[in-house]
């Protein structure tokens, strides 16, 4: 029994050396990963800090609207940055945000550009698909009302006409033109632009001076539709059955066509108190 007890204390006393060692070098690896982080973290702080990372010049902002690579004079006026600065201070979340404010731009990414130095921006301008023309105040002396320009996009967003050209001087401009204050389109615009991009008449005005009367101008005339609501896709769809009016029609006897109850189209010659009830459009 006596040579039992020795060798099992000696078992108990290597296994506690080992678990020491184990403990030892536990410590001393601990010891070793904290060294090395505080050095790799102070090694990134002190790059960080070093010139080189800093926004000295708008030539080291690089921005794209799609494939098309802005100039420097376009970024310039679009951003609002001081120079020289710190990259690692400039917030690109700030940026976008601010970029998304301008009524041309409808999306916005920023990002940190390490090699070289400086920032990539990319950019998703508005598309304009009408022009506005609204009137306000008269002009003092003259009395004629001030006529301001601007574009549409598909969403309903204005445009300045003159913010638009400076950045796409040589881009075509929309063919439609919609006359009205914005209070008076903005509620319905997306509506009535998906609505008259389907129709297969040519439409090359909006009148939505007279909240009670949407007025289209067209190929064949005039087209009263009343106050945009759910029935302007059916108006719409009337409209192009009627599309061979003016074959039967000679367009200058036609006043305007009265759409505000699809069901029963109504066409108003110039002669006074004359009409043209079809039941059928397609019967005209």
């Amino acid at each position: 029994m006596a040579g039992i007890i020795s060798v099992s204390r000696t078992d108990l006393a290597q296994r506690r050396k080992k678990l020491r060692r184990r403990r030892q070098m536990r410590i001393i690896q601990a010891i070793w990963r904290t060294f090395a982080i505080t050095g790799l973290a102070g090694g990134l702080l002190w790059v960080a800090v070093q010139p080189v990372w800093v926004l000295k010049t708008p030539k080291q902002v690089v921005m794209k609207s799609g494939n098309q690579l802005l100039s420097d004079e376009t970024a310039q006026s679009l951003l609002v940055l001081s120079y020289p600065q710190s990259l690692w201070r400039i917030e690109p979340e700030a940026i976008a945000n601010s970029l998304k404010k301008q009524p041309t731009i409808a999306q916005a990414i920023v990002r940190r550009r390490l090699f070289p130095p400086g920032l990539n921006i990319e950019i998703q301008e508005r598309v304009p698909v009408a022009m506005t023309q609204t009137a306000s105040g008269a002009n003092q002396g003259t009395g004629n009302k001030k006529v301001t320009l601007g574009l549409l996009d598909a969403s309903g967003a204005w445009i300045p006409l003159e913010k638009y050209t400076s950045l796409n001087p040589t881009r075509k401009l929309p063919n439609l033109r919609v006359i009205g204050s914005p209070k008076q389109y903005c509620l319905n615009w997306a509506h009535i632009h998906q609505a008259i991009s389907q129709s297969t008449v040519k439409v090359v005005e909006i009148d939505c001076q007279n909240p009670a009367n949407l007025i289209l101008k067209t190929e064949l005339g005039n087209v009263h539709l009343g106050v945009p609501g759910p029935l302007l896709s059916e108006q719409i769809k009337v409209l192009a059955q009627m599309r061979h009016l003016s074959a039967k029609l000679d367009s200058g006897q036609i006043e305007y066509i009265d759409l505000k109850n699809p069901d029963f189209p109504l066409v108003q010659m110039n002669q006074k108190d004359q009409k043209l009830t079809p039941k059928n459009p397609k019967n005209i």
